[in-house]
């Protein structure tokens, strides 16, 4: 699988910091969800890369179970939140506070 990432450079940042860039892609892919459909669906791909990318990430192994539940609702919010009934504007917050812990 080729990534449009790069995964070495990836795997250089804190969690904090792989989270914080996951929930800039989960904005994107909000603000597009019902505006442009093929910058949405741009947005949505980039963020489940990078959530690929931080699963793949050797230093997280005993977070795994969290990063790939946070991956999972994601993808049924962006498949319309029939299983979670969860929005991605919903999960937005989820993921700000990574972004605001990286800041500080």
């Amino acid at each position: 699988m080729a990534f449009q990432h790069d995964p070495a450079r990836w795997h250089t940042l804190s969690l904090a910091e792989q989270l914080g860039n996951i929930g800039s892609e989960v904005h994107r892919a909000r603000m597009a969800e019902h505006a442009n459909e093929s910058r949405f669906i741009a947005a949505r791909d980039r963020s489940l890369e990078l959530f690929d990318l931080t699963l793949a990430d050797p230093r997280w192994k005993g977070r795994l179970r969290e990063i790939a539940r946070a991956r999972e609702v994601f993808c049924d919010a962006a498949e319309g939140g029939k299983q979670y009934q969860t929005t991605i504007a919903e999960l937005e917050p989820y993921f700000d506070r990574f972004a605001m812990a990286v800041r500080k």
